[in-house]
């Protein structure tokens, strides 16, 4: 009997990535193409169609092998019909995504919000392994988050669930978020945030730092760089790392208190910051999440890398089709 496959698609911004995963959740093949989002990404679906026949051929292996495709989108999805209710960085709005893609490929496809994507990969085959009751926030470009409970993608009645990016700690002004709101999480625990609140504490700083050496020694500023000060011992940087470290867990203690999951698993690439951000964020959890829920949530990072949304698209079209 044939070994059958899935195929697992993580729609970003400007790469796309594809790959063949069996049925156990182990990648066979995987790639990337551009995404091409001129005329409000009318081309995507096609390209993705024409990406998945060129590997098939380039491999020997015919459409038949391939049992349905599972993919995430950035923003909300309609789940009932896979529709995206808005893309701004693609230019889709009301976009019928799932009926294109089948359309364009010929296969089965389901899909849901890229954040859902991440966390479904995390809980089958990382970090979050055996957890039926799951929180992922990825920490990125932007903020994203996907909630699984019994086993199940939380989506909300608009598909607007998980938006942990957008719980406001910051109460007294904050900066402005891509949102519309001010003091979102995303303004002070996504990548370029983390960047803003250094620059703001270099700026305010009347003392030589660690940081301020390297920028001019020609490095330039990133969140990377921030977390290797701390590590360093750096005093201006420690306390850039505590202060985001401290409204993340804010934020994170607020969903654990509503949700009391197994498990909440940090990604994205801010998470290869490693123990120092999982340490301060396990500490501020614990400053101010509810004792029960302190005590049953296990807070780690996440590690299927940039692999977890297209074994948790993977994950969705084969429990959707029930081979």
């Amino acid at each position: 009997m044939m070994e059958k496959w899935l195929m697992g698609v993580d729609l970003g911004g400007t790469t796309t990535k594809l790959a063949l995963i069996n049925l156990y959740g182990e990648i066979i093949h995987k790639w990337e193409i551009s995404t091409d989002i001129s005329e409000n990404g009318k081309f995507i679906t096609m390209n993705i169609a024409k990406a998945i026949d060129a590997k098939l051929e380039e491999l020997n292996e015919p459409k038949s092998k391939v049992l349905g495709i599972g993919m995430g989108a950035p923003g909300p999805v309609k789940f009932v019909n896979g529709s995206i209710y808005e893309a701004i960085n693609i230019g889709w709005k009301d976009y019928p995504l799932k009926d294109l893609l089948e359309v364009e490929t010929s296969l089965p496809a389901v899909i849901d919000n890229d954040a859902n994507m991440a966390a479904l990969g995390e809980m089958w085959k990382g970090a979050g392994n055996g957890a039926k009751d799951l929180v992922c926030v990825t920490l990125g470009t932007g903020v994203g988050g996907g909630i699984i409970h019994n086993g199940q993608i939380v989506h909300g009645t608009s598909g607007a669930a998980g938006e942990i990016g957008h719980i406001t700690v910051v109460t007294d002004g904050g900066a402005p978020c891509n949102c519309g709101k001010t003091g979102c999480l995303e303004t002070v625990a996504s990548a370029t945030g983390i960047v803003r609140l250094a620059l703001e504490a270099l700026h305010n700083s009347e003392q030589m730092s660690l940081l301020q050496q390297k920028i001019n020694e020609g490095i330039m500023l990133s969140s990377k760089l921030l977390f290797q000060c701390a590590n360093a011992g750096d005093p201006l940087s420690k306390a850039v790392v505590d202060k985001v470290c401290n409204y993340l867990g804010l934020a994170l203690s607020h969903v654990g208190n509503v949700m009391n999951p197994d498990k909440i698993v940090i990604g994205g690439g801010v998470s290869q910051a490693g123990d120092i951000l999982l340490a301060n964020v396990r500490s501020a959890f614990e400053k101010y999440s509810f004792k029960r829920v302190c005590k049953s949530t296990k807070i780690s990072l996440a590690t299927l890398g940039n692999d977890a949304g297209v074994i948790g698209a993977a994950w969705l079209i084969k429990n959707q089709l029930n081979p």
